[in-house]
């Protein structure tokens, strides 16, 4: 389904991620934890190449794109295609309302008809707990509505990949439980997923594998009951002790 193979990305200099090997299986849930600065958010933004790789290969659904050589801006746009991306802030558009959001997309890249696009969207705000703020504006919403609103638009472009960068760490706490039930709902329907968090509960909950980064390389890797009860890499236990005080 998805595959990276010793990806690099530097930015100058400073190289942000180090030779990264990973595989996710189809249907599969797959929770990257770790300290700030680890190069969590940067694999994601790489995955569907808004940062694009310094070297390496990301392949998803049989379409590779290796960065050893050049690649082209059509290759690109046809693997982006096939994730859907929720960042730690919403991204609305502020003067559209949440039904607007939600079928820009597939009206403007994916070309799909507007009536067949709102009837999909309307469907996508109800399966989010929605259905009553079609037309509500982002101004309208709460932080939790907001990223919900972003789950339905990535969602709306038939992703093959959800990938979720720290989906809640912009939202009061008693907003964070409405959008992890909408993403553990996503993952037991079967949607593969990655998701950088330090929602460690979720993690448990729900991941099929954990992968614990730092300085740009993926240190301790497991299910989460081993990680989280018997971790055997030090730096991996130091920060699960952090965590847990």
């Amino acid at each position: 389904m998805l595959s990276i193979q010793q990806l690099h990305k530097s930015f100058g200099d400073l190289e942000v991620l180090n030779g990264i090997d990973l595989k996710v299986e189809q249907g599969k849930v797959v929770v990257v934890v770790g300290p700030s600065g680890s190069g969590k958010t940067t694999l994601l933004r790489c995955l569907n190449i808004l940062e694009t790789p310094t070297k390496g290969s990301v392949s998803i659904e049989g379409q590779t794109l290796d960065f050893d050589q050049k690649v082209s801006k059509k290759d690109i746009r046809t693997l982006r295609r096939k994730t859907g991306m929720v960042f730690q802030t919403y991204n609305l558009f502020p003067h559209k309302t949440a039904l607007e959001n939600v079928i820009e997309g597939p009206i403007t890249v994916q070309k799909v008809d507007k009536s067949e696009a709102k009837e999909k969207g309307i469907h996508l705000l109800e399966k989010v707990g929605l259905g009553d703020k079609v037309d509500y504006y982002p101004f309208q919403l709460s932080g939790g509505q907001q990223q919900r609103v972003g789950i339905a638009r990535a969602l709306a472009m038939d992703p093959e990949v959800m990938l979720f960068d720290e989906p809640t760490s912009a939202l009061d706490p008693e907003l964070v439980g409405e959008v992890l039930r909408v993403m553990k709902e996503l993952a037991q329907e079967g949607m593969t997923m990655v998701v950088v968090t330090h929602e460690m509960g979720f993690a448990k909950d729900v991941a099929d594998e954990v992968i614990f980064m730092d300085n740009g390389s993926i240190v301790e890797r497991g299910k989460p009951g081993h990680i989280f009860s018997n971790p055997k890499n030090e730096r991996t236990r130091k920060f699960l002790n952090l965590i847990n005080e």
